[in-house]
């Protein structure tokens, strides 16, 4: 589901992007700059129509080759960068659909429109490129990305720095037990039979208490008696 959003995001800002050309195409080739954003008399943009065969600033002029490549592997690496980091960095999904937005749209123009991209913003307050909608989504998206890894990607703690422990395999279904062998039951073992009456032992004699302890023994064990002798 976020891939097909962020598919229909990046679409969109392309198609916006190829509306605004071809009204731009028709309602101002061939026609003098007209104003477009005016404060009092401070005039801050005009509209004039461009054809750029090269990339910001109409550097790389005539390597069409390198700059039909080079923007489809910027949009396969933001692609790629959005499934890989989106879930972790939430500031990705906009910084990246606006970059790869911005940069199809200027693609399809130099994929059919024979290398040249239609601009139409002349910004008035300083002496700046010819630009359109796909370069804007483009540097607000690199902006994005600036403030994503300034201020949103603090230091992590040392816990999390810690690379992932490595998952191990895992069955999808359990082996099944081995069935226990079942006890048989006890009206079906043979009868014990009764241990046979223990014979009464004889007590053994007792010693009278005047008897000393030394009788019965032999006299050199006897104490004292070596000594006598």
């Amino acid at each position: 589901m976020t891939l097909f959003i962020i598919t229909a995001a990046v679409c969109a800002l392309a198609g916006l992007d190829q509306w605004i050309k071809l009204w731009a195409i028709d309602n101002l080739r061939d026609q003098p700059a007209r104003p477009f954003l005016q404060l009092g008399s401070l005039d801050w943009m005009h509209l004039r129509y461009l054809e750029n065969r090269g990339a910001a600033f109409s550097m790389l002029s005539g390597s069409r080759g390198f700059l039909i490549v080079f923007p489809a592997v910027v949009i396969l690496l933001c692609f790629y960068l959005m499934h890989r980091q989106g879930k972790r960095h939430r500031w990705v999904y906009p910084a990246l659909t606006l970059i790869a937005g911005g940069g199809l749209g200027n693609l399809i123009d130099r994929v059919f429109r024979g290398g040249a991209v239609v601009d139409y913003f002349d910004f008035q307050l300083m002496r700046f490129a010819v630009f359109n909608f796909a370069d804007v989504c483009v540097t607000v998206g690199v902006i994005l990305v600036c403030i994503g890894i300034i201020f949103f990607e603090k230091e992590l703690p040392e816990a999390k720095k810690l690379k992932d422990a490595p998952r191990l395999p895992y069955a999808r279904h359990a082996a099944p037990l081995e069935e226990a062998e079942t006890l048989p039951l006890a009206e079906t073992l043979p009868e014990a039979g009764t241990l046979p009456d223990a014979e009464a032992l004889p007590l053994a004699e007792t010693r009278s208490e005047a008897e000393p302890l030394t009788a019965g023994l032999p006299l050199a064990e006897v104490p004292g008696h070596a000594a006598d002798c």
